[in-house]
């Protein structure tokens, strides 16, 4: 049997020589005190971004090699036929950062940020809170709303209950997330509470993901099938590890990441609501559904910012499409770590949930590969006329990138058939255990 060739990847730069270090601050320094200017300075005279500065100087470098599967011997974790992202560190890359004439293409987009992008939220007033989904600890008839939620959740299998701990960790890191829309030059929010569009779109954008983790948090526990304190332990820790979506400070990438990451979490939400309905409870079905629409919501908004950088700079938007695509996407919670599961089982924590998630169906390599699909056509990437010889050659790597990660999807997937399962335990369920 033919093996489908790995996903394309560049070939790491020679090193280059060490330059002495400048007195004055580098222009490309990703600090809120480097950046302020970007945040809140006019925008420059039309010819003042010709790319004479440094940043358009600099010779252009190429990502270090990254795969969707790997199959290092090393990595024991039988979960790499699953569709988990191998983080590889990257050398310095040439979409780091802004251009000056990029830097004028955001700056341009405050009023779409303002008139368009914060219409797409809701108003605290009607939103949904979690109290509305969960027993009420006023009503005289609390304990008796809490015994009535142990029923309806006792046929939920625990693979899938693994799934949705994964999943709600993954929403419960939410402050590196929002730290992550902090590093993108241009539409950061210096200073905790700016009144520009991107500042107000950043907050407001983290109060209704915030809910997200809060009902789920709460709902497993109120099940009593879920261990807590490694649960707990886990989100410590993952927020403490942050993640790195090699973004590198651009929100050209950043905005790209967002709208594919947040359509992957309206995927997994979407699935967890149809199996908690299938196996009896429809009220969790109805969370996972409610939290679903909030990233469906959300998945708009960040592929329409990348509809206005593509009227407005065609070349930059495709290059950072590609770029993401050939670093891969990173998935959110890929550093999550109980403390125990490693050292007990070695094998990866992430490794293992992200196995579970493609055996029970709820994401998987197909999806990665529709997700890439999706917003191929989405921008109309092929469609696009007059790039320049590097954008076209971009245009030309993701038309091929769907077709290319479901020929990987099909190779991971006979491999798993011949795969012997292996039982692990998850201390999210007391140790229960779950096939891998």
């Amino acid at each position: 049997q033919q093996v489908p060739e790995p996903l394309p990847s560049a070939h790491p730069s020679p090193p280059r020589t060490p330059q002495p270090r400048q007195a004055s601050p580098s222009p490309r320094m990703a600090s809120c005190l480097a950046t302020r200017v970007v945040c809140s300075a006019p925008r420059p005279a039309s010819g003042a971004s010709k790319g004479k500065g440094p940043a358009n100087q600099k010779p252009a470098q190429r990502s270090a090699p990254s795969k969707l599967w790997t199959p290092d011997s090393k990595l024991r974790s039988t979960a790499v036929d699953s569709p988990i992202i191998i983080v590889v560190p990257d050398a310095e890359n040439k979409m780091k950062g802004l251009s000056a004439k990029r830097k004028e293409v955001i700056l341009d987009m405050e009023h779409f940020a303002e008139t368009e992008l914060l219409k797409l939220l809701r108003p605290t007033e009607v939103n949904w809170q979690p109290q509305d989904l969960l027993p009420n600890p006023e009503s005289p008839d609390f304990l008796d709303e809490i015994a009535e939620l142990q029923k309806r959740t006792a046929n939920i299998p625990d693979e899938h209950l693994v799934v949705l701990v994964g999943d709600m960790i993954t929403e419960e890191a939410l402050p590196t997330y929002m730290n992550m829309l902090n590093t993108l030059e241009g539409t950061k929010d210096c200073t905790g509470a700016d009144p520009t569009a991107w500042g107000k779109w950043t907050r407001m954008w983290t109060a209704e993901e915030n809910r997200h983790g809060d009902v789920m948090n709460k709902y497993l526990w109120l099940t009593g099938k879920v261990a807590m304190k490694p649960v707990e332990t886990t989100i410590q820790n993952l927020l403490g590890s942050g993640m790195n979506p090699k973004t590198e400070n651009n929100p050209y990438l950043g905005f790209v990441y967002t709208s594919f990451q947040e359509r992957a979490t309206k995927v997994s939400h979407g699935n967890t609501a149809r199996f908690a309905k299938e196996h009896g409870d429809h009220t969790l079905g109805k969370i996972c559904g409610l939290i679903a629409a909030d990233e469906g919501r959300h998945e708009i908004a960040y592929q329409r910012i990348m509809d206005e950088v593509l009227k407005r700079d065609v070349d930059g938007a495709v290059l950072a499409f590609a770029d993401m695509m050939k670093k891969q996407i990173v998935m959110p919670a890929h550093l999550m770590d109980d403390g125990e599961h490693k050292s007990r089982s070695g094998r990866d924590l992430f490794g293992d949930f992200a196995s579970v998630a493609d055996s029970t169906k709820t994401y998987t390599a197909y999806d990665y590969a529709d997700i890439t699909n999706h917003l191929i056509k989405r921008w109309k990437i092929a469609d696009l006329e007059g790039l320049s010889g590097e954008a076209a050659a971009a245009q030309e790597y993701l038309m091929k990138q769907p077709a290319r990660i479901r020929r990987l999807a099909d190779f991971g997937a006979a491999k798993a058939k011949k795969r012997e399962k292996v039982d692990e335990s998850f201390s999210w369920i007391f140790g229960r255990k779950v096939a891998v």
